[in-house]
């Protein structure tokens, strides 16, 4: 998810293993986001509130404890939205195509090839 759509969640757009993203940046601005059992894990020991949302932080907020993990981890060129990246990257060698971009949100196919980094090598591998 973007870091948005993470600050907007409000608990009532959870249910079980699935998140509802309602206000979306892209066309596809609703869709229904499969929670891994790590993000299961994580919302299970926020304080649950169905006034706020779920993580109950301004985008500000979230950019300086950003900012201030990168520091503390000696990172220097490394944005928010690079994970987002990294995870689609990671999930696009678990998922069929279809199935990735409906959780990421994209209707054009073509926007995923970026994060299908396969090499020819690994590609021969999976023929057999």
């Amino acid at each position: 998810m973007r870091a948005g759509e993470i600050l907007r969640l409000r608990w009532g757009d959870t249910s079980g293993s699935v998140a509802i993203v309602r206000d979306g940046k892209t066309a596809a601005a609703s869709r229904r986001v499969p929670l891994s059992p790590r993000a299961l894990a994580v919302l299970s020991q926020l304080p649950r509130d169905d006034a706020k949302s779920c993580f109950d932080l301004q985008s500000s907020i979230l950019d300086a404890l950003f900012r201030k993990a990168k520091s503390r981890a000696l990172v220097k060129d490394l944005h928010f939205h690079d994970l987002r990246h990294l995870a689609i990257t990671r999930l696009a060698k678990k998922l069929p195509i279809l199935d990735l971009a409906r959780m990421v949100g994209h209707k054009d196919l073509r926007m995923l090839q970026i994060y299908y980094n396969e090499s020819a090598e690994a590609i021969a591998q999976m023929l057999g």
